[in-house]
């Protein structure tokens, strides 16, 4: 974006610590500059992985990389053409399972507090611009949280909701 004028303090990450990992799962993602916008989203925030299921467009489509500006081999990334046996395979490896997602079962996403020294690993599942996260693989999820909304509308766009609660999964310190 540009350089911050000398002097003005930055907000610092805090370290993820030993064991915590965040890795990001995109679910039908149907827009490849979602796709590009969500893709360098993580990698600012320090995602160490991305999982890109269905129809979302992989980093090396010329529209994911025109967006997130990043080489496909700029962040770890996996495409799965299922999404489901990818979140079987990613909480076999140990993650969490959290679907971005407004449900019955939904929390706001400010509620559940990450503690330092939290040893959580957590995978962030987001879903398809105007179907969401697949119910299947909603119920295959540990945790529903939502962004709170205050105006109109319902939701905000995918990639705006991902870049928002990667970034206070990540717990910015300010």
């Amino acid at each position: 974006m540009g350089r911050e004028a000398e002097g003005s303090a930055q907000p610092q990450l805090k370290p993820l610590g030993k064991g915590r990992d965040l890795v990001g799962v995109l679910d039908n993602i149907r827009s490849a500059w979602n796709v590009g916008a969500m893709v360098r989203t993580a990698d600012g925030a320090g995602l160490t992985h991305l999982h890109l299921c269905g129809i979302s467009a992989p980093p090396d489509h010329p529209k994911v990389a025109k967006t997130s500006l990043l080489d496909a081999d700029d962040l770890p990334w996996t495409y799965h053409r299922n999404s489901l046996d990818a979140a079987v395979e990613i909480r076999a490896q140990g993650y969490e399972l959290w679907a971005l997602e407004t449900s019955p079962e939904s929390t706001s996403l400010f509620a559940p507090e990450l503690r330092d020294g939290d040893q959580r690993r957590i995978a962030l599942i987001v879903g398809h611009e105007r179907a969401g996260v697949d119910p299947e693989l909603q119920a295959l999820a540990d945790r529903h949280v939502h962004l709170p909304m205050f105006g109109t509308k319902s939701s905000l766009n995918a990639a705006v909701a991902f870049g928002a609660a990667i970034y206070w999964l990540r717990g910015l310190d300010t």
